[in-house]
């Protein structure tokens, strides 16, 4: 019996011990200094969301992406605007081909031009053949029967006066070659309205940007059938509802844009729509290249301002959006834990953007991998 009772008491003991191990209190730790009252990671990886927003990433996972982090520092930077823009051509470096008269389309000697074709001042893109109505060309061909009859008239009357030449007076004759030559010249020019085709040609050099021409097309006076541009030479017009923004400007940029620098032509001094229309010059940046942009094109124009605003600088990658859609940058609070953080901003141009609300001068900032790292769930 003694022996049953120390057996018993044993086996008490034994779950008890079992079912504290399994049962520990928060903050229990394990031997290597796990908690034993949180569950173990599902990611193997270790990637994951935490409940509080924030992202675990381990040193292995952070190398693989390409992680970089700045430590923010405060400074000033021109105050920036962005304004809506569209790409128009320059006045100075393009052309419109237009049609003078009605008529129908024939092809040119090289075919009929193609957008994005370069050509030549002067080359001949189309002819524009004459479209008269019925009565009018039925008019016209009378009047040429008329002409030719009389021009024949003219000459035998020439012939016998020189046959007479010494008993008529000279001045009849002399009056009769320039009734000849009159007739002839009136038959040609009416000869020439009925057969002639207008050559239209390119009125600058550059590159078609548009074209709207067909073989056997019948088009109407002063329409628009070709575009000529310099891809060179564009310009960006952008409105403004302050009429002193133009002149408080100190440069201006391209958003979301490379490979382009805007200079400001001049401020106006008329508004179109109730806007100030500001007018700037594209240039690459690279000499004797085109601008990357399109007639028409859809821009932002960001202004900077003679105006300073106090800020941290970031590259323009480091801004990324929540599932609410709202700009934040990520803060390395932790060796393998990032924190978001919702900011506001401006942009500086398309790489650079001031943050002026939402960080501290000592936060580490995400500048490199925030795409990726706003991706882990």
């Amino acid at each position: 019996m003694k022996h049953a009772t120390v057996y018993r008491r044993l086996t008490v003991f034994s779950l008890t011990l079992t079912s504290m191990h399994a049962f520990s209190s928060p903050g229990a730790h394990g031997p290597n200094g796990e908690h034993l009252d949180q569950a173990a990671p599902m990611n193997a990886s270790g990637l994951m969301r935490l409940p509080d927003g924030s992202v675990n990433v381990p040193k292995l996972s952070q190398r693989r992406m390409g992680i970089r982090t700045l430590q923010a520092s405060e400074t000033e930077a021109a105050a920036t605007v962005e304004l809506p823009g569209r790409v128009v051509q320059d006045p100075n470096a393009s052309g419109r081909v237009q049609a003078s008269y009605g008529g129908r389309i024939e092809a040119g000697p090289k075919g009929l031009p193609m957008p994005g074709q370069t050509v030549r001042q002067g080359d001949v893109l189309a002819w524009l053949h004459p479209m008269a109505d019925p009565f009018a060309r039925g008019n016209q061909q009378a009047q040429r029967a008329e002409l030719r009859a009389e021009h024949r008239l003219a000459e035998q009357r020439l012939k016998r006066l020189e046959g007479l030449e010494g008993t008529v007076p000279r001045k009849e004759i002399e009056a009769a070659r320039l009734d000849v030559e009159s007739l002839a010249a009136r038959e040609r020019s009416i000869a020439d309205s009925l057969e002639v085709r207008e050559p239209l040609r390119a009125p600058v050099s550059g590159v078609i940007a548009r074209s709207d021409l067909l073989v056997g097309q019948i088009v109407e006076a002063r329409d628009v059938l070709v575009d000529i541009v310099d891809p060179s030479r564009l310009m960006v017009e952008a409105q403004t509802p302050d009429i002193t923004l133009g002149q408080r400007i100190a440069t201006a940029a391209l958003a979301n844009q490379t490979g382009a620098k805007l200079q400001l032509v001049g401020t106006p001094r008329a508004l179109r729509d109730g806007t100030l229309p500001l007018t700037f010059r594209a240039q690459a940046d690279a000499p004797a290249q085109a601008v990357p942009l399109a007639v028409g094109q859809t821009v932002g124009v960001i202004v900077s301002l003679s105006d300073k605003r106090k800020g941290i600088l970031l590259p323009a990658d480091a801004i990324v959006r929540n599932p609410a859609n709202e700009p934040i940058v990520w803060i390395k609070t932790g060796a393998e834990r990032y924190t978001p953080q919702p900011v506001q901003f401006r942009s500086l141009d398309a790489k650079t953007v001031l943050v002026t609300h939402g960080l501290a001068a000592d936060n580490r900032v995400v500048v490199l991998g925030a795409a990726l790292i706003a991706q882990i769930r």
